[in-house]
Order: C-alpha cells, then structure tokens, then sequence
C-alpha cells in the first residue's frame, strides 16, 4: 500500500530497487531466449559452407529493451494503475458505463463511413496504381479477416466451442468457388452462396461427432478436422492438384462486366483509362458488404432464441439441457452458421486471388482467427474489428517499415519478426486486458434498462 501512496510522487527506494532486480532478471531471461535466434545466424560464405554470423549488437537491443521494459512496468506503470483503482474504490465509483460520449454513440456509424470512403480517399491521395496496396493489403486483407474472426465468434465467442480447425472451412470455399469455376464455368454469385451451403455440411458433419466433447478434447478433434482437410487437398491431385494448386480462377464480375482490358470491359464500358484498381476497389466493396451481412445476422441471430441458447450452451451445458434446450441442434447450428461465413470467405478469397493451394489454409490461420477472437473479446463484433485490425494490419505495416534498419542493422529485415513481436503482443494484452480490446458488453436480454456490463462482472474470456 505504501508503494501505491507513494506512485503519485517519486517512487521510494524499495520499489527502485524491486524495479532493478526484476530487469536484471528480464535480461538475462531474455538473453537466454534470444541468443541462439538473434544473437547468432546461419549463413553461407562464397565457397557454399555453412557458418555463423555473430549479431551481439542486435541481441544487445534486445536485451535492453526486455529489461528497460520490465523496469518501467514496475516502478512506474504497475504504480500508476494501481492508485488508479484505489482512488476509483475510495470514490465509491462502479465500473458501469450510464452515459456515453457522442463518439461511443455513433461509432459504427462513424466507422461505416470511414470505410465507405476509404478506397476513393487513397485514390484521391495516391492515384489508382498508388492505391492497390492500400486497398488490398490494407483493405481487403483486413476485411477477410473480420469477417472469418466474426464467423468463429459464433462458435467460440457465443456458443463456447473451442474450435482450432476453422480454416477447414474456410478452404472448403475456396476449392469450391476454384473447382467449379473452373471445371463447369459457374458465374462467382452463384458460386459465393454455394460455397458457403457447402462449408456449411462441413460444419454439420464436424458436428456431429464431436457431440459429447468440450473443452481440450474439442480442440484437439477440430484441429484434427483441419489437418485433415488440408492432407485431403494435398494429396487428392486428381482433382485438387495437390501442392501445385488451382490457378486461372475466374475473377468476380460487376452485373456480368468483367474487370478486363476487353471492349466490354469496366474500363472500356465507362470510358475510364486501363487499370486493375478498378478490380480492387470493388472486391474491398464486395468483401464490406459480406462483413455487414455477418455481423447483421450475428446481431439478429443473438437477439433470437437460437442466440440465447448458444449463449447457455456457453455459461454451462447442464443447466441448459436442464432448461430444456436441445443440445444438439444447439451445437450444430452454430458449427454450420461459423463455417457458412467461413465458406463465404474462401469463395471471396478465391476470386481475389485467382490461386488457392494447401498452403494458404494451414493451422496458423486457424490460430490466428482465434488469436483475433480472444484479443479483441469474445462476443464482441467491435472488439474482434479491431483486433484485426491491430493484427493483420500491423504485420503488413511492418513490410514497410525500412526505418527499422538504421537501428538493428542493414541485414534486419522486418517481416521476418512479425510473428515474434505478434506472440509479444498477445503476451502484453493477456495481461493488462485478459478480457480482450473491448471487456465490457451489453447484455440481450435486460430489464428496463440496458446498461453495458464492465469487464469486472463478465467470466474471463466470454466477452
């Protein structure tokens, strides 16, 4: 309590010294993890043979940063938060938002309109051949993701079904959109809604056999599930190609124009110059309006029974049996609902990319997906948006971040990290926001009143 009185001021010598022997210890941990990694490499000389470059200057940054990191946390920022609550708890002041800023109000509105704008604001700025990368990498990407984040939510975040082979489905859309397509010559509007009634057996035909299971053992089949999938695409050549993958897919088309450079093309046909922008900033249209109709009837679907259920099937299966509710069904509607999305998804994929193989659907991205549910706050459609966004965003932000040379070297190349510091991200959330992005929520069902809920009162991890 004396280190809480005391954070307002100048941190007394205990708490300084506790903040010195922590960083010690946070740098010799982290210059046991990072040694072999960073601190050494393995590289080839001129005459083919193997040796090792010695980084000592890079592992020294790293080491820095772990122990001023852990010095800071200590006696300044854990200091600060804790005197924080204390000051809230004297106060007598509940966690529970009854009035909210005119920007909590509006901001789906706000942000709709932001992402309405976006493709024709970065054309303005950057011109269209300057804006694909922005509206691709930036836009389409982090799109695909929300919407696949969103579709998982369904199974993970409302009905509480740890599913660790949701990629399955979402590579059951795309091979749908590529085969048929491809093979039969269907249009991509009747294969986008096929895709997904097809990803949507898969989810029944998961669900079923994984009826009686919870928890790890659920995990462990559905991760199963997928590696099965992806060994089925691999090795089923006759059909699938295997490792070669499918390509010449067939793109989307606007009403039957395509997006080519022929006389009926969008260009020709509106009299604009040559230009694959036009493509791109439609799919970024098409993939908006796919994430709207998730979250739509996700919102719709929890407001209606079936939406209560899962969220009893969450909070605790005996009792919802006990009510009443058919388990059952309960399980597979929400495995077929998550894995319909998913299968809209892959057929959008597929058509963005022109390309699908085994390698774009392997077990990270189902631990990613899942990585975005929980960090942005299970049941939260806002929070799982903005996981995305700090995710899929932030790693694409690091390809282009050469500045970071000039500090860790001329051989440092960014991208090659991102998984590491996304696994330090994780870290840090976990443990200042264990709820994720967003912890608090509004409840379905209320009296009177509708209040948001704080963090405080919700069970970890469910949003």
């Amino acid at each position: 309590m004396a280190n809480i009185e005391n954070s307002a001021g100048k941190p007394d010598a205990g708490l300084v010294r506790k903040g010195l022997t922590e960083a010690l210890f946070a740098a010799v941990l982290s210059f046991g993890m990072f040694v072999l990694y960073v601190g050494l490499k393995t590289d080839q000389n001129i005459s083919n043979e193997l040796i090792i470059v010695q980084r000592w200057g890079l592992l020294a940054i790293f080491v820095a940063v772990a122990a001023i990191g852990r010095f800071a946390t200590v006696v300044f920022l854990r200091p600060h938060l804790d005197s924080r609550k204390l000051a809230k708890s004297r106060q007598g002041e509940l966690d529970i938002s009854t009035e909210k800023s005119f920007f909590h109000r509006h901001f789906l509105k706000i942000a709709l309109i932001a992402l309405l704008l976006y493709p024709m604001v970065v054309v303005a700025i950057k011109g269209p051949q300057g804006s694909l990368t922005y509206v691709d990498n930036f836009g389409i990407q982090i799109l695909i993701y929300v919407m696949l984040a969103w579709g998982l939510n369904i199974v993970v975040g409302l009905a509480g079904l740890l599913d660790l082979g949701y990629v399955a489905f979402y590579a059951v859309g795309a091979y749908s959109y590529a085969l048929l397509s491809s093979y039969f010559g269907l249009s991509f509007w009747v294969l986008l809604p096929l895709s997904g009634i097809f990803a949507a057996l898969w989810g029944v035909i998961l669900g079923f056999p994984v009826l009686r299971l919870r928890g790890d053992y659920l995990a462990i089949v559905t991760l199963a599930f997928g590696e099965i999938i992806r060994l089925v695409l691999i090795n089923w050549t006759e059909v699938t190609k295997g490792t070669f993958g499918i390509s010449s897919i067939p793109k989307a088309t606007l009403f039957g124009i395509p997006f080519d450079a022929t006389a009926g093309g969008f260009a020709k046909l509106f009299h604009l110059p040559i230009s694959s922008a036009y493509y791109k900033i439609f799919l970024f249209y098409l993939i908006l309006a796919l994430c709207m109709l998730t979250a739509y009837v996700t919102i719709r679907l929890r407001r209606m029974p079936i939406g209560r259920a899962w969220e009893a099937l969450r909070e605790d299966e005996i009792a919802c049996r006990s009510l009443g509710i058919n388990t059952v069904t309960t399980k597979l509607t929400a495995f077929a609902t998550g894995a319909m999305f998913a299968g809209f998804a892959g057929s959008f994929f597929a058509a963005r990319q022109g390309f699908v193989s085994p390698e774009s659907f392997v077990f990270l991205e189902s631990a990613v997906i899942l990585a975005i549910v929980v960090l942005g706050g299970m049941g939260s459609l806002t929070g799982i948006a903005i996981a995305a966004i700090v995710m899929v965003g932030g790693t694409e932000l690091l390809r282009s971040m050469d500045f970071l040379k000039l500090v860790f070297g001329p051989d440092f190349t960014p991208e090659l990290y991102r998984m590491l510091i996304f696994g330090l991200a994780m870290v840090v959330v976990m443990l200042f926001k264990p709820r994720g992005f967003v912890g608090s929520r509004e409840p379905t069902a209320f009296l009177r009143e509708r209040k948001a809920i704080s963090g405080s009162f919700i069970k970890e991890g469910h949003g």
